[in-house]
């Protein structure tokens, strides 16, 4: 299937776990395997692109208290104007994002190049009328943000490559926005992060998406068009 709109899960999977950090997929049966996350960073909580599902706070507790949420890609508002406002924080949107706030259903804050005082760098992966997306990097523990435009889901592999380049990108990959990290993780909007060699993942994802294109553009058809 694809993913559900409107319906709260009922329960979810948890991915990512490393120190200071979880995520988790809320719909686990989904083809999408939308995937959000939280990072601890000072004693503060940060919250990305969340789906919500119950026992989500709980979970969320085990790093800390929420400071607030961050949307990530413009078709990422998900859950994130509930979970803020369930925690008394604003969602975060980078001040170049247009035509996302009106939707969000919560008190928003906009940021530059770094997110408020975290330390996190902030970045322009993609922004385009069509495609609005920034990038995360932790440079104090070697971890990279990418919401849409790499994922390990199916449909963004092609055969056996661990992560993908998203199918609507692969003739343009996002080469030199990603080139220049070297990151020990990378957190993905779509599926399980990377978390061993993943500077040498990056790099041969950007290298081969194009040589890979028709194999996982026949791949995303089988997964994502019923038959």
């Amino acid at each position: 299937m694809g993913f559900r709109i409107d319906q709260r899960a009922t329960e979810f999977r948890a991915i990512d776990r490393f120190d200071g950090g979880i995520g988790w997929i809320a719909h686990p049966e989904e083809t999408m395997e939308r995937a959000s996350h939280a990072l601890e960073i000072d004693g503060d909580v940060w919250v990305f692109d969340p789906v919500d599902a119950d026992g989500l706070d709980a979970f969320l507790e085990e790093l800390g208290r929420v400071r607030g949420v961050v949307v990530m890609l413009d078709r990422h508002k998900r859950d994130a104007g509930a979970v803020a406002k369930r925690h008394d924080v604003p969602v975060y949107l980078p001040e170049w994002f247009d035509g996302v706030s009106e939707s969000i259903g919560a008190p928003v804050t906009r940021f530059g190049d770094e997110l408020a005082d975290t330390g996190f760098e902030t970045f322009v992966i993609k922004n385009s009328r069509f495609w609005q997306e920034v990038g995360l990097y932790d440079p104090g523990h070697g971890t990279l943000i990418v919401p849409e435009s790499v994922g390990t889901a199916s449909y963004f592999r092609a055969g056996d490559e661990p992560l993908g380049v998203h199918p609507m990108r692969r003739l343009a990959p996002p080469r030199t926005t990603l080139a220049g990290y070297q990151p020990e993780r990378i957190l993905v909007g779509h599926g399980t992060g990377i978390h061993d060699d993943a500077s040498t993942i990056l790099r041969e994802t950007l290298e081969n998406a194009r040589r890979g294109t028709p194999r996982a553009y026949a791949g995303a058809v089988r997964q994502l068009l019923p038959f």
